[in-house]
């Protein structure tokens, strides 16, 4: 899964590695959580013959997708993110996946390795060689019931590669940048047409860094909670084991 990100990059290092004419200026975000605004790209007009202007359009959305259908929110869960084993089926995500498709720019993500079902160590996963990296997202508008429209979006995530694993068995998906035409173009391709490109990032593309529990709180935004930390050892199982107990039936996943 994907719970939390960073976006460190500069407007213009972020439009140019997204394909996009301009941003507008925003401070970089070391702690972005669910609920919070996020940028992400969609395909714009299409472009005039011979023109080599991107035709990438910026979207601020609410991290936390909410489908059109939905009447009373309070009784609908937090989707900030989309397997995509079943997004192209699950009625949630169905429509966006075939008419919204979107790529989410980050500088990388954070994740906890599980420990006896909570959150154990936490790791600051980036690119190995640094840069930017893009998610494939989705965007929802949601109409409220007092008339006023709320854009709201959820990350795709997969299976983990061998570099996440150890730590959590999900991750985002990364779309490349060559394949960034293709997962947007929602006008000639379905969601059959780019399924393979919801697939683990290869072995070796992320790093992860071992950091302290600062990121646990959204108050704190600052790049210190990215500082490389000590890991901490996994605690041993407290208490003893009924007589009978089985280990196999002591765990839900």
């Amino acid at each position: 899964m994907c719970g939390r990100f960073a976006l460190t990059a500069t407007p213009d290092q972020t439009a140019a590695f997204m394909g996009m004419a301009e941003l507008d200026d925003f401070p970089a975000r070391y702690n972005i959580a669910p609920t919070q605004p996020v940028l992400m790209a969609t395909a714009g007009a299409p472009r005039a013959p011979g023109s080599n202007l991107p035709d990438r359009r910026p979207m601020l959305v609410r991290w936390g997708l909410i489908p059109a259908w939905i009447k009373d929110t309070r009784e609908f869960p937090l989707l900030f993110n989309a397997r995509s084993e079943g997004a192209i089926e699950k009625a949630s995500f169905k429509a966006a996946m075939r008419h919204r498709r979107a790529l989410v720019p980050a500088s990388g993500f954070y994740e906890w390795r599980q420990t006896g079902g909570k959150k154990g160590q936490p790791y600051w996963i980036r690119p190995r060689h640094g840069g930017l990296v893009a998610f494939a997202g989705l965007i929802e508008t949601y109409a409220e019931p007092g008339g006023s429209e709320m854009d709201t979006g959820a990350i795709l995530t997969v299976n983990a590669n061998a570099d996440i694993a150890h730590i959590h068995d999900r991750m985002p998906a990364v779309i490349q940048p060559q394949d960034f035409a293709r997962w947007l173009d929602c006008r000639t391709l379905e969601p059959r047409d780019v399924a393979d490109l919801l697939r683990p990032a290869l072995t070796g593309f992320f790093e992860a860094i071992p950091v302290s529990g600062l990121v646990n709180k959204v108050a704190n935004t600052g790049p210190e909670i990215q500082v490389r930390g000590e890991i901490r050892p996994v605690p041993e199982k407290a208490g003893r084991q009924k007589p009978g107990a089985d280990d196999s039936q002591m765990t839900l996943f």
